[in-house]
């Protein structure tokens, strides 16, 4: 008995105790790799999961409000599934990479849909909300004064910075004393002590708002006067500064006939459902509607409308001449200046890169305004110096020619580091091996030095065609499109597909966002069109080289 109790080989253990040898060996690797977490770890993550937590609630309200049920219920999925990756000791890869993922879908995949969609819907000014928010704006813009209307006494105020803050009328009900504050969402009335009211009932002070001065409020003048704010009774507006009024709407909604009736005039404009308007029977549409699915007309719009298409195929020709141009011409004088500072016979080479690489250095917008008015007419450097008269921005190829030597100074820099870094790339001896053979230098550079070159630069000519098909840069801060013909204000003879989408969804003539969106679809077609097939040659003249 007590041989077998004082045994201590290996077949023994301690009771309770597994021995080491018997432990599985994934269960030792867990132990090894279950590093204790530090207490600066610990606060971070403490810190990110309650910020993460913070932006769900606070993403929540307007979901809940909104009832949009099925974004609440990813919201909350998301959220709780984060709290489960980064609470628990499993899934490390997925630590990693889902914050990535999640910036991708936030700011790559969203906008990409969303602007997809919109191109699908009449988006844009006038046609922005639902059909009641278009019914409620068409009978407040038509209120008018009414003989016996009550009159208030108005001081005008904002919420925030006095010059950009939203409007507010502040009211003082003449018979009641009562303050009221109206914004275009209605009438709420404030509390006597908040409030200080002067003799004859204008309000000179109100506890949340900043009153607007005479000088203040007559700069937003146009504001004040389009501003009417909704009432149980009809709808209020201003009478100059100091005084509003409570008239009735011209305009009402008929249920009955799905339409618009002006009570003056009896003219009638029905709901029409494809376009998101009210049309009268001659055809007459009123300005306000609402957003509605317009199926392909955006995209056939731009393809068949006359109006738009003849711009669209002419400015598509022109955007094609300008990336390629762009870039085949920094690749040139970039490629030629490095092959000129690689030689072993040249010195001083590290002062004429940095020279060379002075404009890749300075930043390009404020370059761009420089060089638009180095290119004016009277007074501009490229005129005086060379003693020329050409007005460059006032015709269409001379306009060109400008926009395109702005972006040969402002590129050739970047062509001329990446030339560079690939030429130390290429052995010495392949081309001293050509020269050997009897080559000549251009037959070396031809056969040996250009392919090579272009084998490790294709990416970079992609991706530089690429951004200078889009370079909205270049062109608006220089010609902003100019110059436009006589009949057709919206596409000038330099407008790339992005400054002519940017004046469809900007313009003066009113916002057409849904058009805009689908010219971008287009953009984005031919560029990765363009692109796929490029990258695909590139990937055959990698292997014919490799």
């Amino acid at each position: 008995m007590s041989t077998s109790l004082s045994g201590s080989g290996s077949g023994t253990q301690t009771p309770g105790r597994e021995p080491t040898g018997s432990r599985p060996a994934r269960t030792r690797r867990a132990a090894r790799t279950d590093t204790p977490i530090t207490a600066t770890g610990l606060a971070v993550k403490v810190v990110l999961l309650g910020l993460t937590a913070g932006i769900a609630v606070w993403a929540a309200f307007p979901l809940i409000e909104a009832e949009k049920w099925a974004g609440l219920a990813l919201l909350l999925a998301t959220t709780a599934g984060l709290f489960y990756l980064y609470l628990s000791r499993r899934h490390v890869p997925a630590k990693y990479l889902v914050p990535g993922t999640l910036f991708l879908i936030a700011f790559q995949i969203f906008p990409v849909l969303y602007t997809a969609s919109t191109a699908f819907t009449n988006f844009g000014d006038g046609h922005r909300g639902t059909k009641d928010d278009a019914i409620v704006a068409i009978q407040t813009a038509s209120v008018k004064q009414v003989p016996g209307s009550t009159e208030y006494a108005l001081s005008v105020a904002t919420q925030g910075d006095p010059a950009t803050g939203p409007l507010v009328f502040l009211v003082s009900d003449p018979q009641s004393g009562k303050v009221s504050a109206g914004d275009a969402n209605g009438l709420r009335e404030l509390d006597a002590a908040d409030v200080t009211v002067a003799t004859g009932g204008k309000v000179t002070a109100a506890e949340g708002y900043t009153v607007l001065n005479f000088g203040q409020a007559s700069a937003r003048s146009a504001e004040i006067t389009g501003l009417v704010v909704p009432t149980e009774s009809g709808a209020l507006r201003s009478s100059g500064l100091s005084r509003a009024y409570e008239g009735k709407a011209v305009r009402a909604y008929d249920e009955g006939c799905d339409c618009i009736r002006d009570t003056e005039s009896g003219r009638t404009w029905t709901a029409d459902a494809e376009t998101g308007a009210f049309v009268a029977a001659d055809g007459e549409r009123l300005a306000q509607g609402w957003k509605v699915n317009v199926g392909l007309r955006n995209f056939s719009r731009v393809l068949t409308d006359p109006n738009i298409s003849g711009p669209f195929f002419g400015t598509l020709i022109w955007n094609f001449a300008f990336a390629l141009g762009s870039t085949g011409l920094t690749f040139v004088l970039g490629m030629a200046i490095a092959l000129a500072l690689h030689s072993p016979r040249m010195r001083g080479t590290n002062i004429y890169r940095v020279l060379l690489i002075l404009p890749y250095a300075m930043p390009s917008f404020a370059m761009l305004l420089v060089w638009r008015d180095m290119f004016n007419t009277d007074f501009g450097l490229i005129n005086n110096l060379f003693g020329l008269g050409v007005d460059w921005f006032g015709q269409d190829w001379s306009a060109r020619v400008a926009v395109i030597l702005v972006q040969l100074w402002l590129g050739y820099p970047y062509m001329f580091l990446v030339a560079t870094g690939a030429l130390q790339a290429i052995p010495r001896e392949l081309t001293e091996a050509t020269s050997v053979d009897g080559a000549s230098p251009w037959q070396s550079f031809r056969s040996v030095t250009l392919p090579l070159l272009l084998v490790a630069l294709s990416p970079l000519l992609i991706a530089s065609f690429a951004y200078n098909f889009n370079n909205f840069n270049a062109i608006y801060l220089t010609t902003e499109g100019g110059p436009f013909p006589a009949d057709n204000p919206t596409s000038g003879a330099t407008d790339l597909l992005i400054t002519y989408t940017y004046r469809l969804a900007f313009g003066a003539q009113g916002a057409e966002y849904g058009l805009a969106a689908a010219v971008s679809i287009f953009i984005f077609t031919i560029v990765a069109v363009v692109s796929a097939v490029s990258f695909r040659r590139t990937r055959q003249q990698e292997e014919v080289y490799s």
